[in-house]
């Protein structure tokens, strides 16, 4: 470790911040000895992400560890106007780290970042400066597109990437099919069953390079999920829209998904893929709406087209089932036009009223919309947006919860309530 700069200081790369001089850095050679520690932000995805990573060498292990212990860590090192999903995610590393359960001198800890215009951009120097004052010799990684930083020994391989690609369609799907049945299932349990069986073929086929077969793996999911003895009755449904962390990451939204099926509930939950397909079509409209391009604006389009057909299939391959579609993105791009404009793409932007106005239009008008306290672009693009919804469709019911250290479950959970008392008084 190397002392001489002050933290974050500019390399003269472009603007990129390189921390090689103030902070440990992870090197090509620790990739053999060293234990990655990952933030479960994603427990549909983050399983086969996990795997796919350990067949490239990487020793990464996704936590599991909550609860209130994880969130005091969590303060004690960010501040309470920073974002609820920062403090989680380094509450949830520092409490593992504590454990006595790893060797400090052979771990690391990762975490991944859009490189947006809002605070996620700024995990990096709040996890590092977290770490500096307990652990500081263990590196941090940021798993990013963007070039937010250089120096590291963690490679992103083309292969990773389109393995990740595909282990996102297959997790959705998932996720997808285990939502629509398991609220329904005659005996309780089979619909979990299901899911570690699908997960477990999905890892050998990953492993012998039977990924690829799209067709075939998806079939067979539908296949399993379809096979699930379930009850005829109909059920409220009710959406999770809001920020990517406390969206998805049982951490961060208080076990939402768990909690609306402890209800009654069947939950709707969008696709991560319609996040990455977001991702990647703002860097479009950049060189569209600004004229922002770049050498790697043509290779994003590519990217694109090819995501969004691999999902147009997965939508199609679906319909063909007693299953529900997952939302089509072009379609999803159109309501946008018609809420907000898409040039509004801080923190997840356009994305959040397009996908309240999608699940109306299919039925789920009951919506969460979860939001980390504070967070102005969500705020605004959420809750802001709310009622232009309302406006296109008058029967939405649509609740914003905020997520923070000082919000109790018990409070969130009664919000929710309310909107479900409406819902079925309806």
């Amino acid at each position: 470790m190397k002392n001489g700069k002050k933290a974050g200081a500019a390399s003269g790369n472009g603007g990129v911040l390189d921390f090689s001089d103030s902070y440990p850095v992870f090197t090509h050679d620790m990739k053999a000895t060293h234990t990655i520690l990952v933030p479960d932000m994603l427990p549909w995805h983050f399983g086969l992400f996990e795997h796919i990573l350990h067949r490239h060498g990487y020793r990464v292990e996704v936590l599991h560890n909550e609860g209130r212990a994880v969130i005091d860590e969590g303060l004690k090192h960010v501040h309470n106007d920073a974002c609820y999903p920062a403090l989680c995610v380094i509450g949830q590393f520092l409490n593992a780290l504590k454990s006595g359960k790893y060797d400090l001198g052979k771990t690391a800890v990762m975490i991944t970042q859009t490189g947006g215009g809002c605070r996620a951009s700024n995990y990096l120097p709040l996890i590092r400066k977290a770490l500096k004052a307990e652990f500081p010799t263990i590196p941090v990684l940021s798993f990013n597109f963007s070039g937010l930083e250089k120096g590291s020994g963690f490679e992103m391989s083309l292969s990773i990437i389109l393995e990740f690609a595909y282990a996102t369609l297959y997790s959705d799907l998932i996720m997808s099919l285990y939502n629509q049945t398991a609220p329904y299932e005659q005996n309780a349990g089979d619909c979990q069953r299901v899911r570690a069986a699908c997960m477990q073929t999905l890892k050998k086929r990953f492993s012998e390079g039977g990924y690829r077969k799209y067709k075939k793996n998806v079939n067979e999911i539908i296949a399993a999920f379809s096979a699930v003895p379930v009850k005829r009755e109909k059920k409220i449904k009710v959406g999770i829209v809001g920020e990517i962390y406390v969206k998805y990451s049982p951490l961060g939204n208080s076990h939402l998904e768990e909690f609306l099926l402890g209800e009654g509930c069947e939950p709707v939950v969008p696709a991560l893929m319609d996040f990455v397909l977001y991702c990647v079509i703002n860097n479009l409209n950049d060189a569209k709406f600004y004229g922002k391009k770049s050498k790697t604006t043509f290779l994003y389009r590519i990217a694109y087209r090819w995501a969004y057909k691999k999902q147009k299939q997965l939508i199609g391959w679906t319909r063909r089932s007693r299953y529900e579609p997952q939302h089509d993105f072009e379609h999803l791009r159109a309501y946008a036009d018609r809420v907000i404009n898409q040039g509004v793409k801080m923190g997840e932007g356009w994305l959040i009223p397009a996908e309240m106005a999608a699940l109306c239009e299919t039925g789920t008008v009951n919506i969460v919309c979860t939001q980390p306290f504070g967070c102005l672009p969500n705020h605004i693009a959420g809750k802001g947006a709310s009622r232009a919804v309302k406006a296109l469709f008058p029967d939405a019911n649509i609740v914003p919860v905020d997520y923070d250290p000082s919000a109790t479950k018990v409070n969130q959970e009664n919000r929710i309530k309310l909107m479900l008392a409406t819902a079925r008084e309806k």
